[in-house]
């Protein structure tokens, strides 16, 4: 998948672009459906699947104190794109200038830069000033501007919308459940492995440490099994969420011990899945109680076959 940074004029380099507008915070399955779609017309077409998305939510400009915290990473993000079949990713900073610009003129810079034959986006899509471009706007307006506009449903699992906001608020209220319902995949926090401590090495179980970002959806303190991806391989692991009490450790963090992973990977970007809660965080009153407690973590892990 190729990424570009800066739109420029990309009308004569690609085939007859098939355009997937939207934020797509967290790649649920509401985006997933949009991207596939834009994805099935353009194979039909014989044409090339693009992304055109921000590279910051258009919300940390606007009114940074509304601004919603992120799912995913623009790593992650950028992966599944490519997983479902996008070829180009246009992917440009959300700035006051491009704010200011009405739907009119958004529409003309889709036409002046990209020239797309089609156009997918979700049902609550809005764009250009105040929001005031949406999907009817797209359509009425559409074959003014040299392309034809499809908007996909919105999708529904069980009784619940698939959301970018439901899902914030499933993780905060720790229903991780009903989260990678509606995900379609488990939470996923990527991020560099930072220095820590160093306590886990010396009682047995060495950690990798992430700092947990503040703009960063992530669920409540607790111990929860998940799964690993260092280096392109996929292991088990236990993570831990808080701010290790027993230590009194000051800043809340993400620690996570990988099962039958040795290495050094300080500074390396690791991901970490997130498959189910074991227990709450909780302070102990020996280092002896906190490894009798690791080891039944690790049996925890190893009984869910990780």
């Amino acid at each position: 998948m190729e990424i570009i940074k800066k739109l420029s004029d990309l009308t004569k380099k690609y085939l007859n672009p098939v355009v997937a507008l939207g934020m797509f915070d967290g790649v649920h399955l509401g985006h997933a459906e949009v991207i596939r779609h834009a994805v099935e017309i353009a194979e039909k077409i014989k044409g090339t699947a693009m992304v055109f998305t921000f590279s910051n939510h258009p919300l940390t400009v606007l009114d940074p104190n509304s601004a919603p915290l992120m799912i995913g990473s623009k790593s992650l993000r950028r992966e599944i794109f490519s997983e479902l079949g996008i070829k180009i990713l246009i992917e440009i900073p959300f700035t006051k200038e491009l704010s200011k610009k009405t739907p009119e003129e958004f529409l003309e810079i889709l036409q002046e830069k990209i020239s797309p034959a089609y156009v997918v986006t979700g049902p609550n899509y809005t764009f250009g000033r105040f929001g005031k471009g949406n999907g009817r706007m797209l359509i009425r307006e559409g074959e003014n501007f040299g392309f034809k506009s499809e908007i996909c449903h919105a999708v529904t699992v069980g009784k619940k919308i698939v959301s970018s906001t439901k899902i914030r608020s499933l993780l905060a209220e720790g229903n991780l459940e009903s989260a990678n319902e509606l995900l379609g995949r488990e939470f996923t926090y990527v991020s560099e492995v930072v220095n820590g401590d160093k306590r886990g090495r010396k009682l047995g179980f060495p950690t990798a440490n992430l700092e947990i970002e503040d703009h960063r959806a992530m669920l409540p303190n607790g111990v929860y099994i998940v799964r690993v991806k260092v280096r392109g391989k996929i292991y088990g692991g236990i993570a831990n969420i808080g701010d290790n009490p027993t230590f009194k450790v000051a800043k809340r963090r993400l620690e996570v011990f990988i099962d039958n992973f040795s290495g050094d990977i300080y500074g390396e970007k690791i991901s970490v899945s997130f498959l189910k809660k074991i227990r709450d965080e909780k302070i102990f009153s020996s280092v002896e109680e906190l490894k009798s407690q690791l080891h039944e973590d690790l049996n925890e892990l190893r009984k869910n076959n990780l």
